[in-house]
């Protein structure tokens, strides 16, 4: 073996023992791109191969999903768990039902979900699972009979002390009730095997918040770095659902003015302000009676739709991609830049396509990459898992007091590792990774080669 890390031999392998999986081998380039130089200082995670071993999920589980809808006809579809690493605790991640699951999607998912479990300091390891299903327009018994189906072939390969799922886009407190109900079921018994769950039987005062307000807290870190908080800054945040709505709750509340939110169909603007009245329209119109954005024009005067349209081309201080991955491209980030963007929080996963990425950081604004940012959901859900140990339950100011702690020492983290002391400038997401990679790649090192 060669004394120093080979990063294109060891990309093209990837690429070759991936083929087709662009989301899959993208997330693991960026991160191979800032820990090459932390695996040449330290031999041992080269001659162990360390990185390789991340890389390659500890296993992929494939299964057929048969279900009947409300017609009488029998449905199938393609289920998912990819259980990444558990070196530094149980696998932890979420579950996504889309039609847009496939392996590679979740193989980069649980690949990200890795470094960040390691990054909140709790002990997690990475997974993330799903099926191509689209609760969109499907009745509550069609939804309830699918997650019944897929926790029937699922359940064998989680647990509270194995694998512990959560919620991730289409997977919100109804289908966890109704997971939950079914691994109860088939198990009799009652562990903590999901989070997210409802507080009557398990779950965790502000979980539904969590990754929201997280994003937002570690957006506030990087900005008094600069000596500077959110009163008076203009906020665009892309997505109407959990993460987007709480994201605009608590920046708003902090003294930003939210100016346009967004779904599939396009993007809202109101020079107003989102304000907390809107918004719980929002939160009702979207998240209760499944209506689409656009007819927040209709509600509020002043506001305009711009459909098929993404909303990075406002002026704005503050830029939150809160949707989906790969949804700001180069193009976008230029945008945003040219109108005065200043720093760019994910709440999503990955949402920023390599190009932006790099165009951020050459105009070294403040840049917070979605495995640090938007961390504060799985910190939560880890503690709703410490609760679940100890069968109680840990009022509001608690949770709330401790997520801010984790964001703070995450973004600590960040900074620690991604400082260039010649310039000043912090690599958000180089500091991301490498301080995610450490601790994962010592837990390796010390169970030796398994």
């Amino acid at each position: 073996m060669a004394d120093r890390f080979d990063l294109e031999s060891f990309l093209d392998d990837l690429k070759s023992r991936n083929p087709g999986q662009k989301e899959f081998f993208e997330s693991v380039r960026e991160v191979a791109e800032d820990v090459v130089d932390i695996i040449d200082e330290n031999p041992e995670y080269h001659r162990q191969q360390i990185l390789r071993r991340m890389s390659e999920p500890d296993r992929v589980i494939s299964f057929r999903i048969c279900w009947e809808n409300d017609d009488g006809d029998i449905c199938i579809q393609r289920g998912y768990r990819v259980q990444n690493n558990n070196a530094i605790g149980p696998y932890k991640g979420g579950l996504r039902f889309h039609p847009s699951v496939n392996e590679s999607v979740l193989k980069f998912l649980a690949f990200e979900q890795t470094f960040k479990n390691s990054l909140t300091g709790l002990p997690m390891g990475g997974a993330k699972g799903g099926a191509d299903f689209n609760p969109k327009g499907r009745s509550e018994r069609e939804i309830m009979r699918f997650c019944q189906s897929f926790m029937t072939e699922l359940y064998r390969h989680v647990g509270a002390d194995r694998d512990v799922p959560a919620g991730d886009i289409g997977v919100g407190p109804r289908e966890i009730g109704f997971m939950f109900g079914q691994y109860k079921r088939i198990t009799n018994q009652f562990t903590g095997v999901l989070t997210g769950k409802g507080l009557e039987y398990g779950g965790s005062l502000i979980r539904p918040e969590a990754t929201g307000y997280g994003a937002v807290y570690f957006l506030r870190s990087m900005l008094e770095t600069q000596d500077r908080d959110l009163e008076g800054m203009t906020a665009v945040i892309s997505g109407a659902g959990n993460v987007a709505t709480h994201a605009a709750e608590k920046i708003t509340e902090l003294g930003a003015k939210v100016i346009a939110m967004s779904d599939s169909k396009g993007f809202i603007h109101d020079p107003d302000g989102i304000d907390s009245e809107k918004l719980d329209w929002i939160k009702q119109h979207k998240g209760r009676r499944g209506g689409e954005i656009s007819d927040y024009v209709d509600q509020f005067s002043g506001a305009t739709f711009h459909k098929g349209e993404k909303p990075w081309g406002l002026e704005c201080d503050i830029a939150m991609p809160c949707a989906t991955q790969n949804e700001l491209s180069g193009e976008d980030a230029r945008k945003l830049l040219d109108n005065g963007c200043i720093a760019v929080s994910e709440g999503a996963n990955m949402p920023t396509e390599r190009d932006g990425v790099q165009a951020f950081k050459q105009a070294k604004i403040l840049y917070a990459p979605g495995k640090a940012a938007n961390a504060g959901g799985v910190a939560v859900s880890g503690l709703e898992m410490s609760q679940n140990s100890e069968r109680r339950s840990w009022d509001e100011d608690q949770v709330q007091g401790l997520l801010v702690d984790i964001m703070k020492d995450i973004h600590q983290r960040c900074r620690d590792n991604g400082m260039n002391g010649d310039t000043g400038y912090c690599d958000y997401v180089k500091g991301a990774n490498i301080a995610g990679f450490r601790k994962v790649a010592d837990a390796m090192l010390a169970y030796g080669v398994v």
